[in-house]
C-alpha cells in the first residue's frame, strides 16, 4: 500500500505537557482506585488477612494455574503464525504483554514490536500481519460471546437483569458484526477487492484535509492479504478457535480460584454470576483508558461481584491477588524475556527468511 504526497511533511516534536497528559492521566486514575475507593469500599486490612488465610495448597494451586495462564498466550500465536517455535512465542507474548500493562498507549506498541521480534527472526510483515489480524479477531470474538453465553446460563437460573440483558445484546451485536466483516474480506477475491478499494476512497477523503495524495495499492494488499489468511484458516481455524477460548478460560479460572481461596464460596457467589461478571468486565478492556485496565478492571470486578453476594474484603482480596497473578506477574518476566532478545542472536535470520511451510506458499 502506497500513499503519494505533494511535499514530505516535517514534524517537530510534540510539546512536552502533550506527551505527559496521557500517563500523568493514567495514573491519576490508577491513584484515585487504589487509594480513594478501595479504602472506601473495603478494609484493607481484612483483605490482606483474606490473602494470608490461604493455605500453601491453595497458593501452589494458584501459582500453577497462574503459569498455565500464561502459557495459553503461546497456543494462539503459534496456531496463527506457521513456523513460529513455542521458544519464540513465549518470548514475543511475555514482553508484549509486558508493553501493553505498562505503557499509555501499549497496544499499539506492543504490536510494533511484535512486528520488530517477529522480523529478526526471519517472518515477513505479511506473515506477522496475518497472525494479528486472526488472533486479535479471535480473541474479540471471544470476548464479545462470553457476556452471551453468561447471559444465557444466567437465564436458565433466573437471574438476569435488564442491565446485563442490555450489555449481552451489545455483545452479540457487535460479535455479528465483526462476523460480517470477516465473512466480506474472505467470502472471495473480488469482495477483497472492493474493499481494499472502499478503504483506501475513505482514507484518501481523510487525508485531502491534510493535503496528503490518495492512497494506492490497498485492493492488491487486501486480496493479497484474503488468499493468505483464507489458506490459514482452512487449515487451522479449528486450532485457533480452541487455543484462543482455552487462553480466555483459563484467564477466568484463575479468578475463580483466587475467589474461592479467599474466602468467596458458591453460595455466595456462584461460578455463572462470577463468569457474568468476569466477561463484562473484560470488554472493558476495549476502552484503553490505562494500561490493561488496570483501575477500571479491578473497579468492575470488585463492585459487580459485590453485588452478586459476595462479602466485600473477601471479593477484595481475590481481585487483588487474581490482578497481581494475571496483570503484575507478566511484567517482570516480560523485561526478562525483552533482555533476552536483545542478547540472543542465534535465533537471528536476515528479513523474510523464516522457513516456509504449506500455509505460507508464495514469496515475500
Amino acid at each position: 500500500m502506497t500513499t503519494a504526497t505533494t511535499e514530505p511533511a516535517v514534524r517537530g516534536p510534540k510539546p512536552l505537557w502533550r506527551r505527559l497528559i496521557g500517563p500523568v492521566f493514567s495514573l491519576v486514575l490508577v491513584g484515585a482506585v487504589f487509594f480513594w475507593f478501595l479504602p472506601q469500599f473495603t478494609d484493607l486490612t481484612a483483605v490482606w488477612d483474606s490473602i494470608r488465610a490461604m493455605t500453601p495448597v491453595q497458593l501452589t494451586v494458584l501459582a500453577l494455574a497462574a503459569v498455565w495462564n500464561l502459557a495459553t498466550y503461546q497456543f494462539v500465536m503459534v496456531s496463527t503464525m506457521p513456523g513460529l517455535t513455542v521458544p519464540q512465542a513465549t518470548v514475543s507474548t511475555e514482553t508484549t504483554t509486558a508493553v501493553a500493562n505498562t505503557l499509555v498507549g501499549g497496544a499499539a506498541i506492543s504490536m510494533g514490536l511484535t512486528y520488530t521480534m517477529n522480523s529478526s527472526w526471519g517472518f515477513s510483515r505479511n506473515r506477522t500481519s496475518v497472525s494479528l489480524l486472526v488472533s486479535g479477531l479471535w480473541n474479540n470474538f471471544v470476548k464479545l460471546g462470553m457476556p452471551v453465553l453468561a447471559l444465557t446460563l444466567l437465564a436458565f437460573q433466573s437471574r438476569t437483569d435488564p442491565g446485563r440483558l442490555l450489555a449481552g445484546l451489545l455483545g452479540l451485536a457487535g460479535l455479528v458484526a465483526g462476523v460480517v466483516a470477516l465473512w466480506l474480506l474472505l467470502r472471495s477475491r473480488e469482495s477483497a477487492d472492493r474493499l481494499g478499494r472502499g478503504l483506501a476512497r475513505w482514507v484518501s477523503a481523510l487525508l485531502r484535509p491534510l493535503h496528503r495524495g490518495p492512497v494506492s495499492g490497498w485492493d492488491r494488499a487486501t486480496t493479497k492479504f484474503r488468499d493468505r489468511t483464507v489458506l490459514l484458516l482452512k487449515a487451522r481455524w479449528h486450532w485457533i478457535s480452541l487455543a484462543t477460548l482455552v487462553s480466555h478460560l483459563s484467564l477466568f479460572v484463575v479468578l475463580l480460584l483466587a475467589l474461592r481461596f479467599c474466602g468467596v464460596s458458591e453460595s455466595d457467589v456462584g461460578w455463572v454470576e462470577v463468569l457474568a461478571v468476569f466477561a463484562f468486565a473484560r470488554l472493558l478492556t476495549a476502552i484503553p483508558f490505562t494500561p490493561g485496565g488496570v483501575g477500571f478492571i479491578e473497579v468492575a470486578l470488585i463492585t459487580g461481584l459485590s453485588a452478586a453476594g459476595g462479602a466485600r474484603s473477601a471479593v477484595a482480596a481475590g481481585v487483588l491477588v487474581f490482578r497481581v497473578l494475571t496483570y503484575v506477574l507478566p511484567i517482570p518476566l516480560g523485561v526478562l524475556t525483552y533482555v533476552f532478545w536483545q542478547r540472543n542472536k542465534s535465533w537471528r535470520r536476515p528479513p523474510n527468511s523464516a522457513p516456509r511451510t504449506p500455509l505460507v506458499p508464495e514469496t515475500a
